[in-house]
C-alpha cells in the first residue's frame, strides 16, 4: 500500500478517535465539586494510608453506567501536568481509576512529599466538560 494512503488512513483513524472521545464527554453542573476529605493538606501519614473522596453536586456511578450528573473518581498522584481533558484518562501508576464507584482507598507511597488530586470522570473515564477537579494537596509520607 502506498505511504500516502496509509498516512491518510491513520490520520482518519486518529480524527475518529478524537470525535468519539468528544462525543463521550458529559457536562457537569455548575455547583459540582470534588475534594479530598482525608488526608488533609500538609498532613504527615504512614507509608500505607487511607484516602477518602468527597463529592457534591454530582452522584457516583460506576464506569460504563451512563447516567446524567454522575461520574467516578480518579486519583492523580504526583502529577505535574494534567492529562488531556478531552480523552479517556489512562490507567497508570499516577492515575488510579475507581471505576467501581469507590469513594475511598488505601494507598501505599514511598517516603517523602507527594501530591494528591481528584478528577471525576464520566462513564467512559472522560473528564466532564468543565472538569470536576479537586484542589491539589501535599502530604508527607514517613
Amino acid at each position: 500500500m502506498n505511504k500516502l494512503i496509509i498516512a491518510s488512513i491513520l490520520c482518519l483513524g486518529m480524527m475518529t478517535s478524537v470525535f468519539s472521545a468528544e462525543a463521550m464527554q458529559s457536562t457537569s453542573p455548575a455547583n459540582a465539586k470534588v475534594y479530598i476529605i482525608a488526608p488533609t493538606d500538609g498532613q504527615t501519614v504512614s507509608q500505607t494510608f487511607k484516602v477518602v473522596f468527597g463529592l457534591s453536586g454530582l452522584g457516583v456511578a460506576p464506569a460504563g453506567i451512563e447516567k446524567d450528573n454522575t461520574g467516578h473518581h480518579h486519583l492523580l498522584i504526583d502529577i505535574a501536568e494534567l492529562p488531556d481533558m478531552n480523552m479517556p484518562l489512562p490507567a497508570t501508576n499516577q492515575i488510579k481509576h475507581f471505576g467501581g464507584g469507590q469513594t475511598e482507598t488505601e494507598l501505599t507511597l514511598s517516603p517523602g512529599k507527594h501530591t494528591l488530586q481528584l478528577l471525576l470522570g464520566n462513564f467512559a473515564h472522560v473528564p466532564h466538560d468543565k472538569p470536576v477537579l479537586s484542589e491539589k494537596i501535599t502530604i508527607t509520607v514517613e
